[in-house]
């Protein structure tokens, strides 16, 4: 196959150009490097069957491939808060141009979607058949309803131009490639735990996530494109839910960290729980995680070491 990823070079995407190119597709890496980094690519450029491509998924382009993975868009509230009308243009336009290629070329597409679809949500754990409670004019609006509109986006283009497309909805995952100013939790934490500085909590530490290491997700995204089943919404996460505060102790624990934990306002619009239902995954993929967070995070943490350190 020739394998078009946009977002190549962000923490997700680079993983999941690795796997095709160690199944042997021919991958082009496309990226504005907004988040993503050409280190997260860098040992990709000894395949020949590699490429990479600057560009922004905003403005429109040109590829002949057989799959498009969208993956582009910043992920973190710390990144696309940062220009939050920039952010809906990519998801949204980005969807568009993807879309649009997909159509010319007949490529099969999968769009990164995200459990912030879910908002914060009263319904627990989350299926996929529930709509969600977001906020539309909050702070994470322009992430949470960006991916929305893509997704509605994905399903117009499948009933109206019989593009064939796949949706999964990503919950909270984590591992190497991730930036250290991510400013996700797990990075956050860790990057804390190393420096030796206090752990942000926000709020009290009781509100819960579940955590993916980042194989795992790798892993149920490939089958997600190659199946035939079901276009999706297909949710994939861990749905081994722990407190925020948990995951504090857990990383001080495996950092050998004396730092402390020390509670700060609760952003708005934080979810106070998010926990996916992974029964439709475990039914189509025949997919569940089997990296559990101790181990993630042994996985992570010299990743984030050595990064700190040079």
């Amino acid at each position: 196959m020739k394998t078009l990823v946009t977002g190549g070079a962000g923490f997700l995407g680079s993983h999941i150009c690795e796997r095709l190119l160690e199944q042997g597709h021919e991958v082009i890496c496309l990226d504005n490097f907004f988040t993503g980094n050409k280190k997260n690519v860098d040992h990709l450029r000894d395949f020949s069957n590699f490429e990479l491509l600057r560009h922004d998924v905003i403005d429109p382009f040109k590829v002949e491939v057989d799959r498009i993975y969208n993956m582009a868009c910043p992920a973190s509230p710390v990144h696309y808060q940062y220009n939050p009308i920039k952010t809906v243009k990519t998801s949204v336009m980005g969807a568009i141009n993807c879309l649009g290629l997909a159509k010319r070329v007949g490529a099969r597409i999968l769009q990164a979607s995200t459990s912030e679809v879910y908002g914060d949500p009263e319904v627990h754990p989350q299926p996929e058949s529930y709509r969600g409670n977001v906020n539309p004019i909050g702070l994470r609006a322009c992430y949470d309803e960006g991916k929305r509109c893509a997704e509605t986006l994905f399903f117009d283009y499948h009933r109206e131009n019989q593009v064939d497309t796949r949706v999964v909805r990503i919950f909270n995952t984590y591992g190497p490639r991730m930036a250290p100013d991510d400013g996700r939790v797990v990075s956050n934490f860790i990057v804390q735990a190393i420096k030796g500085e206090d752990l942000t909590i926000y709020g009290d530490g009781s509100q819960t996530r579940s955590f993916c290491y980042v194989d795992d997700l790798v892993e149920a995204i490939l089958r997600t494109m190659e199946q035939e089943e079901t276009v999706g919404p297909v949710n994939i996460g861990n749905p081994v839910e722990f407190t925020i505060r948990e995951l504090a102790e857990q990383v001080l624990e495996k950092v050998g960290s004396s730092s402390k934990l020390v509670e700060m306002p609760l952003p708005s619009d934080d979810p106070t729980q998010r926990k996916p239902d992974i029964s439709l995954a475990k039914k189509v993929l025949g997919w569940e995680p089997t990296v559990q967070l101790a181990d993630g995070l042994e996985r992570t943490i010299p990743y984030f070491r050595k990064a700190i350190s040079s």
